[in-house]
């Protein structure tokens, strides 16, 4: 498949054309940005993991019946996916407050929660991507009652797979953010990526972060936590 130009590019990620009108290439930075682009740096090798993590864990998702939009590696940093018009909402699962639930709701992080949680925000980084509703959803036109019900199935069926795929590996699934997009003949699919940079990874004995949050916090140690979940989830 031929890479042609670039369509777009993102804080994470610049995606390509190819002479294939049904697919596209991915190619992940190392770039890394935090509070919509306020705070910006670099973790090195963080695009090689994130593409790696990322395809590994959406070949288990297939696998296990949630469709996706990956299609194939082609280099340590690249990905034809199918393409697809993303729905403009990022879906955040919960199982652990943390961040801004632990903020929103004045719950210690680290509790956690009686069931897993789920929450829509707008995808729109001048607006910083507020919080919204399936009413405001609906109103809006940004996706059907259809679409919703099947976002949410798929989400909850995506943290259950992940949550229990990671315990293996001694990670804890804190939360997570997902996106989804329809190809073109209208069939809602998991697009974007699942990586330390849109997940809260712990340690599951130390809650040691395994994650973004050690660059958005000041912590140190991110290519240390990338360079660890790589290694525990591939192997190297």
């Amino acid at each position: 498949m031929e890479k042609l130009e670039q369509l777009y590019e993102g804080k994470a990620k610049k995606v390509y054309a190819t002479n294939d009108p049904d697919f596209v290439i991915v190619d992940y930075k190392d770039d890394a940005t935090a509070f919509n682009g306020e705070k910006k740096g670099t973790i090195v090798g963080k695009g090689v993991i994130n593409n790696r993590l990322t395809n590994h864990f959406m070949k288990m998702l297939e696998e296990n019946g949630i469709p996706t939009h990956f299609v194939k590696e082609i280099s340590d940093r690249e990905t034809v996916v199918k393409k697809v018009k993303i729905i403009m909402l990022e879906v955040i699962v919960r199982n652990i407050a943390a961040g801004s639930f632990s903020k929103r709701f004045g719950v210690k992080e680290g509790v956690i929660l009686k069931q897993p949680s789920i929450e829509f925000s707008l995808k729109n980084d001048d607006l910083g991507d507020p919080l919204i509703n399936t009413s405001h959803v609906l109103a809006l036109g940004l996706a059907s009652a259809e679409d919703i019900a099947k976002i949410k199935e798929y989400a909850f069926k995506v943290n259950a797979l992940l949550k229990n795929y990671l315990l293996k590996f001694d990670i804890e699934l804190v939360d997570f953010k997902l996106e989804f997009g329809k190809t073109s003949d209208g069939k809602i699919v998991l697009a974007d990526e699942i990586s330390p940079d849109t997940c809260r990874f712990w340690d599951v004995h130390t809650h040691e972060k395994l994650d973004k949050d050690r660059f958005r916090r000041n912590l140190g140690g991110e290519e240390h936590a990338y360079q660890e979940m790589l290694k525990r989830v591939i192997g190297d």
